[in-house]
């Protein structure tokens, strides 16, 4: 289990807050100076961040930004690093399902201090939501997405299904004359992050959920099976692209804009991708297909500041720039991402493209990732489990029984 509290504990024993008596172990910042990790979106994420450290510090003397980019894959376990290592930056963007295990490690700061109405009243509820944990806010909603099924026009129009597939059954009959054509019908992720909520998004359409009430696995249930047999047919019917287990997310989409994927659930980043790099490509956006009702996923990603920072009051001036109009807009635009604000919502750009208003549409049938401690290795088991039926290794029941033995040893803990 990914355990930050066993981390810290011997800065617990020491009486130190976040390892501030570990101070010579690392070269502190100086004290006008903020340094901030960003995760890789695109090519546009480095740029962007390192224009609004410029603009911060040309608007306030005196102080500096320092901008680091990793990649999102490593992320998780550079953090874990760094935080043990006590050399973290100040601000951090993080996958906001991580958010409860840095809550109960004590290691970042409750934002409620620093915000005023007028700035609690920016965002767009829906999307602060997920940051806030026991009436406390604890990180602001940097992006945030939904997922939809897009499809090629012209090879489901062929396939008999030119508005798309409504259904899963859809989804297979259409997949099937692809095949037939010759090319490569319904994606199937099966290697990166998120392999675990691509079953998702059939569980939760059958009915399913992931979590229970009481913070116990519920995957392994009449809906988590038939989600895992419909995808495992997929993949055995030669139905979705060969070799499942070496494609992740960005590989699918890759698949998609050469036009040798017929559908691919993704989120609305690719929307800006196909219009810079194929903008020919002729292709719709659809809700993720139906079981037996309607659903989607729904992700936020949070900004959060550490506990351990010595620049406070400068790191919560930066974070109440970026949340300025001005900067949403130009990041979410260039990022391709759904609104978490109320300017951004507001901006022509948005209200105007219907592309995007079709995944703002999902949002009422949304799942967010559940707030629960453990979260991630619960998304590792059932991610093993997904990989070991589309490789041949396990049925889907034995895996999923598997995977839910893991995951009640991790959840709540």
């Amino acid at each position: 289990m990914i355990d930050f509290k066993a981390a810290f504990r011997s800065w617990s024993r020491l009486g130190a807050v976040l390892g501030l008596a570990m101070a010579p172990l690392a070269a502190p910042a100086q004290a006008d100076t903020v340094r901030v990790t960003v995760s890789y979106y695109s090519a546009a994420t480095g740029p962007f961040f390192e224009k609004m450290a410029a603009e911060f510090a040309k608007a306030n003397p005196g102080h500096e930004v320092k901008i680091e980019v990793v990649n999102w894959n490593a992320l998780f376990q550079k953090l874990q690093t760094d935080i043990s290592g006590n050399a973290n930056s100040d601000i951090s963007i993080i996958g906001t399902r991580w958010l409860l295990d840095f809550v109960r490690d004590d290691l970042v700061e409750p934002l409620d201090g620093y915000m005023n109405a007028d700035f609690r009243n920016r965002f767009i509820g829906t999307f602060l939501n997920p940051s806030q944990i026991k009436a406390k806010t604890y990180g602001l909603p940097i992006a945030a997405s939904a997922r939809g099924l897009y499809y090629n026009k012209a090879m489901l129009t062929a396939a008999g299904f030119p508005t798309g597939p409504k259904t899963w059954d859809e989804v297979v009959a259409a997949a099937e004359k692809i095949k037939a054509a010759g090319g490569n019908g319904f994606g199937v992720q099966g290697k990166g992050t998120e392999v675990d909520v691509y079953l998702y998004y059939a569980l939760w359409s059958y009915g399913g959920t992931v979590v229970s009430p009481d913070i116990k696995a519920a995957f392994n249930s009449p809906a988590g099976v038939k989600a895992l047999t419909l995808y495992k047919s997929i993949v055995d019917r030669g139905l979705s692209q060969p070799g499942v287990t070496d494609y992740d997310r960005t590989d699918l989409q890759n698949l998609f804009k050469q036009g040798r994927l017929g559908m691919v659930i993704t989120a609305p980043f690719l929307i800006n991708q196909i219009a810079k790099e194929v903008p020919t490509l002729e292709y719709g956006i659809a809700p993720v297909p139906t079981g037996t009702t309607n659903a989607t996923y729904a992700v936020t990603d949070s900004v959060v500041m550490f506990k351990n920072s010595k620049v406070k009051a400068t790191a919560w001036k930066f974070l109440d720039f970026l949340f300025t109009a001005g900067p949403r807009i130009e990041f979410t635009k260039a990022e391709g991402f759904l609104p978490t604000t109320k300017a951004e919502a507001a901006d022509p750009y948005f209200t105007g493209n219907e592309r995007l208003q079709t995944f703002v549409n999902l949002l009422p049938n949304a799942h967010f990732a559940p707030t629960v401690t453990g979260w991630e290795d619960t998304a590792k088991a059932v991610t093993n489990a997904a990989q070991s039926v589309y490789l041949g290794s396990a049925t889907p029941e034995a895996a999923l029984k598997k995977a839910e033995t893991e995951a009640n040893a991790a959840l709540g803990k």
